[in-house]
């Protein structure tokens, strides 16, 4: 029986995939979190085989998170579930020692499989990540489909992106839009951690490369 530990900080995605992993034969679902700082606490008395983590989590970087795991159990295996396609965060990542990294869009038997083989001693990436490339330190490779768009940006998401491409700042976006200018902060850091970019302009050539925007 393959001992899985989840982390995400979507309390519905988080008991919705655990009831999904324990339906799975040979694997049981023995703890969840909903924060960073909730897995460190639960970590010394876990016996976990593997951690299912999501990459963005609102408390904790995810490097420093992987570092204060390390710490704990310097051999725990680590599979990412993530939203996050930019082959940056991977790369980051894996030199962290982790042994996988699966988008969530992929299939519960595609996760279980990923899950089996990381258990048998093995590395599992979702074939839409390109660990090979050498340049991914330096640059995002972004390879999400138009289609997919609706699926990994919220509504608000989308209109916050577009009025970032108009040039507006946080200030007016959150008087535009009727939010807090914290809220507007939060949207624009999750844009740029979804899409895999590094600022503004990557925001931007990402909107237009999808036509979000004219």
């Amino acid at each position: 029986m393959i001992k899985v530990f989840v982390t995400d900080d979507h309390e519905m995605y988080l008991e919705g995939l655990a009831l999904l992993l324990n339906k799975q034969t040979g694997i049981s679902v023995i703890g969840t979190a909903l924060s960073g700082t909730e897995l460190l606490e639960k970590l010394p008395k876990t016996d976990a085989d593997i951690l299912l983590l999501d990459v963005y989590l609102p408390d904790m970087e995810e490097e420093d998170l992987l570092k204060k795991i390390r710490e704990v159990k310097p051999d725990q295996k680590i599979v990412y579930l993530t939203l996050l396609r930019g082959t940056r965060y991977v790369h980051k990542l894996t030199k962290h020692g982790i042994q996988g990294y699966i988008l969530k869009n992929s299939s519960i038997a595609e996760l279980s499989t990923a899950l089996q083989k990381v258990y048998e001693g093995e590395q599992y990436f979702s074939k839409e990540i390109n660990i090979g490339d050498a340049e991914s330190d330096f640059r995002s490779t972004i390879t999400i489909a138009d289609k997919d768009i609706h699926e990994i940006l919220s509504k608000r998401e989308q209109e916050v992106l577009k009025l970032i491409c108009k040039e507006f700042n946080n200030a007016e976006i959150a008087e535009r839009l009727f939010l807090s200018v914290s809220t507007v902060e939060t949207h624009r850091k999750n844009l740029i951690a979804k899409l895999g970019v590094n600022n503004t302009v990557g925001l931007v050539k990402f909107a237009v490369k999808h036509h979000l925007v004219d």
